[in-house]
């Protein structure tokens, strides 16, 4: 196109001209924002590691980035052309990217060498749109390049703050990964094919035009095809993850939730149902009770009407607080909605559970334990932490210096702490390090451990505030217990040799320990 002159005559069409080119670049920097954050996401789930995920994905991208714009420079005297088949690959590319990712996770194991890879290409072709779009804009009509500059970067910013919106609020909760990628990858496409064809449409060639055309209906088949099946796929590459059949699976705002079924081989007939809330093991219904006997009686010894339960949302540590009858209030914080509502609902785990959550003297609260022990006014007997492991970034704050003083300021007089806390055989620098954080807190604690075969050996920490351990005891009008009796809780307060206590850190805010440690010690495993 050429530089149309300044006047009354030419002046609308020039203008919505260089509308349409900052339309596309608000468009495209939406979709390049969103295809960012769908491999941070991703690997947060799959993986665990928000942090680590989010600066490979962010760092690997703006160094292509950098080098997709020079990539760009030879291509600057065909822009316009360039410009569209970058964005059909780049549609093509990041409405799979999610797919793929999952599949080499799945399939190949091979997530890690394809993050980089994907996210690499993904930056290259990103970083070559702006140098482009630059010289399209300058066609429409030549200004100075610091107003060109100006206006390309307003509009590329202000689109990566709608994708920024769009993703989490939009994208993720009505089309979720794989579908959200496959809309923003035909979004992309549509956007600079309708800019090409429209405003530059006299730059391109019969031969351009025929290859766009090819390359749309290519791009078109590829993710209309991937949306068909993307449920089938999901489902097929979910259950290669797992052991045992999923019978329910669903990604709700915080988490990947799936609970598989199976039955036991011969000699052990019982249905084994398991949890796993983003691939981490949470319980097996074939030993559950020996976690949660060992979790939950030990700090029943004393005044109990008032019960704090922080995570938990399963209902089984709520139904071993409810076997007391003089419990008068259960309170359940626990972030996630949808796995409450699915201790509800599904009828197993609703048996296995009692549906204690249903019990008149439970109430249950959807918010983030952390958050809401600092507003909390209300003074509970027990407090029972049964938290995620802190092996993500977001987990790891619950079990720190901070987050243990906020529960100490909820205490009533005479109150016991719990803290599920890890594996001191598979991961005892975590384990100790938790410990250590409750000590650093101003609580006594007395550190013991019990087998949980579907877990190994795992281990809690029972703990009073003051300077005087709390007695490792069980109640003494405590109901009958399948696994725990006097005996095996004495024992559960002795650790050999090769794992006693450990001189470690405690964990904060600031230098969150336990999160190191945790993903040091669980790789080997």
């Amino acid at each position: 196109m050429t530089t149309l002159d300044d006047t009354p005559a030419v002046r609308p069409r020039w203008r919505l001209a260089r509308a349409s080119v900052l339309l596309a670049v608000f468009v495209c920097a939406a979709c390049g924002l969103v295809y960012e954050l769908a491999l941070v996401a991703l690997g947060s789930y799959l993986i665990g590691d928000t942090v680590g995920q989010a600066s490979i994905v962010l760092g690997v991208m703006v160094f292509a980035m950098g080098i997709g714009a020079l990539v760009a420079k030879p291509l600057q005297p065909r822009a316009a052309a360039a410009f569209a088949v970058i964005e059909l690959t780049l549609a093509l590319l990041g409405g799979l990217s999610v797919l793929g990712l999952y599949a080499a996770f799945a399939w190949l194991d091979l997530y890690g060498p394809a993050l980089v890879g994907t996210a690499f290409v993904l930056g290259l072709l990103i970083g070559a749109e702006i140098p482009l779009l630059m010289v399209m804009l300058q066609r429409i009509r030549e200004q100075a390049a610091g107003s060109a500059v100006a206006d390309l970067f307003a509009a590329d910013y202000v689109g990566a703050l709608l994708g920024g919106l769009a993703f989490p609020f939009l994208l993720i909760p009505v089309f979720g990964q794989l579908k959200g990628a496959l809309v923003v990858g035909a979004v992309n496409a549509v956007a600079g094919l309708a800019l090409v064809c429209t405003v530059f449409r006299a730059e391109l060639s019969r031969r351009a035009r025929l290859v766009l055309g090819v390359g749309s209906v290519v791009v078109a088949l590829c993710l209309g095809y991937a949306w068909v099946t993307a449920a089938d796929f999901e489902v097929t590459s979910r259950q290669q993850l797992y052991r045992d059949p999923v019978v329910h699976a669903e990604r709700s705002r915080y988490q990947e939730i799936v609970l598989t079924r199976s039955v036991r081989e011969i000699g052990h007939p019982d249905t084994d149902l398991r949890l796993f809330l983003n691939g981490d093991l949470q319980f097996s219904s074939i030993d559950e009770y020996r976690y949660h006997e060992a979790l939950v009686h030990p700090a029943m010894r004393g005044p109990r009407g008032e019960v704090l339960v922080l995570g938990a949302g399963d209902g089984l540590a709520v139904r071993e607080i409810l076997r007391y009858p003089d419990v008068r209030r259960v309170t359940v914080v626990d972030l996630d909605p949808a796995v409450v509502a699915l201790a509800r609902s599904e009828p197993q785990l609703r048996a296995l559970n009692g549906g204690s959550l249903d019990d008149p003297r439970v109430r249950v609260l959807n918010t983030d334990a952390f958050g809401w022990l600092r507003t909390a006014g209300e003074r509970f007997d027990v407090v029972v932490a049964d938290l995620p492991d802190p092996d993500e970034t977001a987990t790891a704050k619950l079990y720190t210096v901070e987050f243990y003083a906020l529960i100490r300021s909820v205490l009533a007089e005479g109150a016991r702490l719990v803290v599920q806390s890890g594996s001191p055989y598979f991961a005892p620098r975590s384990y100790w390090s938790i410990e250590a954080s409750i000590r650093e807190a101003g609580f006594a604690t007395v550190p013991y451990h019990v087998d949980v075969p579907s877990f190994g050996d795992w281990g809690f920490v029972l703990a009073v505030p003051g300077g005087t351990p709390p007695p490792l005891e069980l109640p003494a009008d405590a109901p009958r217990l399948r696994f725990l009796d006097p005996a095996v809780l004495r024992a559960a307060a002795a650790f050999p040799a090769d794992r006693g206590r450990l001189d470690v850190p405690a964990s904060t805010l600031l230098r969150p320990r336990v999160l190191d440690y945790a993903r040091s010690e669980w790789r080997g495993y």
